[in-house]
């Protein structure tokens, strides 16, 4: 087996913005990570946490709904209120690694 089969193969960063309508914080952090997603190759997502509520998914409405706009990084909370940009910089630029092809 040469080396190269031996490693997994790096993937796409996933930020996911949590929001709801009608917050301006949201739009202003939403735009920023926009930018920042061209710049630094990341998938971004939004998530409108009551719409997701009235569809059936309450859990992140009742984990992250008294501070949004939250920022997700892979899943997990990165930030709240606003972007955080040294901090999500310095974590986008470690590397992560899907799982091995079998």
């Amino acid at each position: 087996m040469r080396m190269s089969e031996s490693l997994a193969e790096p993937t796409r960063r996933q930020v996911q913005l949590l929001t709801r309508a009608g917050c301006t914080i949201c739009l202003r952090v939403q735009a920023q990570l926009a930018d920042l997603a061209v710049e630094l190759g990341f998938d971004l997502s939004t998530t409108d946490v009551d719409v997701a509520a009235a569809a059936g998914d309450t859990a992140l409405r009742a984990e992250f709904g008294d501070r949004l706009p939250v920022i997700l990084l892979d899943g997990e909370e990165h930030s709240y209120w606003e972007v955080d940009e040294p901090r999500l910089r310095a974590d986008l630029a470690r590397p992560i690694f899907g799982s091995p092809a079998d």
